[in-house]
């Protein structure tokens, strides 16, 4: 999707909005191809409502603060609370403020719960919003979206912003997408989306959401942004849809949860009665089509909720909820995984077909290609989860969990390299190449199931040649296998110090390449080096943290 300046051009007349004054008034007024200025440093209370105009792509309506150009980060460059006149926030990363001075316009919810304060009606198209602070006021209800699509809306961008809720109360979503086309959002930063457990009134939170509803969905551009939120950092599907969102790019974004969300670590914030937000995953698809995932860094997941603190899930979903079958059309297909890096989290990924509580099977789930990602600081006793790099799984009468590449990948999981295994039916043409890889104390290990699991704990060869129909796993490196049949054509280390990394740093934040002294250099089945081409992964995630 193109989002640039360029693309959204607007040069026509320029209202200005000053403290006080109505921000919806000047939108009726506007024309496409118009400007609306918000006061900088000012704060507008209430929910704006955007209204349908027949505008098209040479006229664009932007919303934006005041402030000169030269005042906000240049275009392609991520705005901080910096530019909002805050200088930190405790248990992030440094703001490393150039400047302090407040140059946002500030949009505030101040209702008691329910969506806003920005809403796009249905019809809603060709706006872009720049520079603005949207929050909340600090209050004990449960606000579901700060950014709502409440219908059909299309050719929407969101630069340079900052969306976030406040420290203790719950605030489920940044922006859900909804029924949208053409949206992208861009250089802006993401805080304090969180659901409280066991007292609170949601369970799910993101940064970035969607995927839901009976309307075609996509193109969806998620570049170049700080996404933190307590459940999912980006979450599509989970809900009620008779379509897949299509067409996703979620590039260079660092996605972050903070310690300090962790119960028992120092500094621990929570809900305001001292329970803890529900921590689930950082990239999660239930339901999407042809999706991209490249060059973010992702840092941050636990368990101790309802999931396993996994880093990314791959688990097309026909949810449940009110019925037992809510979205048969749901799939997860054709999606790439590449050039990331991903730190402390309780397991690598899961990669699912099942059914849902009820009993509902989603559409389909396939076509997965993982290659060059680095995934260490796997520590299940730490982080909550089972220790493990993948979760490979299919629940019996769920379509069938098939054409899964997982290739030159780095990855130190503490305790389990595979947990999982198809139930009943045989899982289809999986491929793991070329990969670097500790594998555990329980190299392969069961979801559990008895006998209808075809899974035999610890022994990889019965389990690949019982479980899967069509298998190609070779030219791997299994750092420090315990005695098990493997499949031949593999290497095995003794440890990661006869690797020969350039510093392997105990698997928690090293330099992986390999010295030229390594035994596994090209030895490749492409003839590249085993493990993730580091130099790549670095350049593609270079200026994201």
């Amino acid at each position: 999707m193109s989002s640039s300046l360029k693309d959204t051009p607007a040069d026509g007349k320029t209202w200005t909005v000053n403290a006080g004054q109505s921000i919806e008034q000047a939108l009726a007024h506007a024309s496409c191809g118009d400007v609306v200025q918000l006061q900088a440093g000012a704060t507008f209370g209430g929910n704006v409502t955007f209204p349908a105009k027949n505008c098209d792509d040479a006229h664009w309506i932007v919303i934006r603060s005041s402030a000169a150009d030269s005042s906000l980060p240049p275009e392609g460059k991520r705005l901080t609370p910096c530019y909002a006149g805050v200088t930190s926030l405790p248990g992030r990363p440094a703001l490393n403020c150039a400047a302090t001075a407040n140059v946002l316009a500030k949009v505030e919810f101040n209702g008691k719960g329910g969506v806003g304060p920005i809403i796009f009606s249905p019809g809603a198209n060709h706006y872009r919003l720049m520079g603005l602070e949207v929050t909340r006021v600090a209050s004990s209800a449960t606000l579901h979206s700060l950014i709502q699509f409440s219908g059909r809306a299309d050719h929407v961008v969101f630069d340079r912003m900052w969306i976030h809720g406040t420290a203790q109360d719950e605030t489920a979503r940044g922006v859900m997408l909804g029924a949208s086309r053409y949206v992208a959002v861009v250089d802006s930063f993401f805080t304090d989306l969180h659901c409280v457990a066991r007292s609170g009134a949601c369970t799910e939170s993101t940064a970035v959401g969607g995927g839901l509803g009976e309307e075609t969905m996509g193109p969806y551009k998620i570049a170049n942004n700080f996404l933190e939120a307590a459940g999912e950092n980006v979450y599509f599907g989970g809900g009620h849809a008779t379509v897949a969102p299509q067409d996703i790019e979620v590039l260079h974004n660092y996605m972050y949860k903070p310690m300090t969300w962790m119960k028992g670590q120092p500094g621990f914030v929570g809900g305001s009665d001292g329970n803890a937000f529900i921590v689930k995953n950082l990239f999660e698809l239930k339901n999407a089509q042809r999706v991209l995932l490249e060059g973010n860094v992702m840092e941050g997941s636990w368990g101790g909720f309802s999931q396993r603190g996994f880093a990314i899930l791959l688990t097309p979903k026909n949810q449940g909820g009110e019925g037992a079958s809510i979205c048969p059309a749901c799939q997860v297909t054709d999606v790439t995984i590449r050039y990331n890096s991903i730190h402390h989290v309780g397991g690598g990924l899961q990669i699912a077909n099942g059914l849902s509580d009820r009993g509902g099977a989603a559409l389909d789930g396939q076509r997965y290609s993982v290659h060059d990602v680095v995934i260490d600081d796997i520590d299940g006793q730490k982080y909550g989860g089972l220790g493990e790099f993948a979760q490979i799984s299919m629940g019996q009468g769920a379509a069938v969990l098939q054409n899964v590449t997982i290739d030159h990948v780095t990855a130190f999981p503490n305790r389990m390299l595979f947990v999982g295994a198809p139930a009943g039916t045989r899982m289809k043409n999986f491929v793991f190449t070329n990969n670097i890889v500790n594998a555990g104390t329980y190299p392969v290990w069961s979801t559990g199931g008895g006998p209808a699991n075809c899974a035999f704990r610890n022994s990889p060869q019965l389990t690949f040649d019982n479980c899967i129909s069509g298998y190609t796993f070779a030219s791997n490196a299994i750092i420090d296998s315990p005695a098990a049949s493997w499949p031949a054509k593999n290497f095995f280390p003794r440890s990661a110090e006869a690797v020969k990394f350039v510093n392997y740093n105990g698997g928690k934040g090293g330099d992986y390449r390999l010295q030229s002294a390594s035994p596994y250099k090209g030895k490749g089945m492409d003839g590249r080096d085993l493990g993730a081409d580091v130099d790549a992964v670095d350049a593609s995630v270079s200026g994201v943290k």
